[in-house]
């Protein structure tokens, strides 16, 4: 699958944006490097989708709108993701249990929202494309993300209590 040749760059790029992003945007000044990396991943992930997705052109037309959308609603979860990875990265070595148990909780949120808007968008891939195409989207979009969270797992270290005891 052509998603393996993207992944490389395209993962560790996006776990770097992930942890180190933050929404910033004046009107008037030029794009932040920030802006243009994030702009960068979005069309290289935008590129891997459509390697994969085999649409024709008529599908595409129908596809890529809902697809925008998509994106920009997903946006929005990962900026929530990765305002949190950064906040436990200060704090992960001197967490209470309250602590510990309020980041969970975040975690989960932050997982529950990403079904959310999957849940919310599947009808709408579904009126404009067929049932394959639609479930293929996903199952390549769930594959972006997991080896994404992945790479992520790997860099966000375990909790810990002040005194270093597990």
């Amino acid at each position: 699958m052509r998603v393996r040749r993207y992944f490389g760059v395209w993962a560790a790029a996006a776990v770097v944006t992930c942890v180190l992003a933050s929404t910033a945007a004046a009107q008037n000044n030029p794009p932040s490097q920030k802006q243009l990396d994030i702009a960068a991943l979005r069309a290289q992930r935008k590129a891997v989708i459509g390697a994969n997705m085999k649409l024709t052109p008529e599908q595409a037309k129908a596809f890529w709108p809902l697809y925008e959308q998509y994106e920009d609603a997903m946006d929005k979860v990962d900026k929530r993701h990765a305002r949190e990875i950064k906040e436990y990265a200060k704090n992960y070595q001197n967490l209470t249990d309250a602590q510990a148990n309020q980041k969970l909780d975040e975690v989960m949120q932050v997982a529950q929202d990403r079904i959310n808007v999957q849940k919310r968008f599947i009808p709408k891939f579904r009126a404009a494309l067929p049932g394959i195409t639609v479930t293929r989207f996903f199952q390549v979009d769930n594959k972006l993300h997991a080896l994404v969270q992945c790479q992520i797992a790997q860099l966000v270290p375990l909790a810990s209590k002040p005194d270093g005891d597990q």
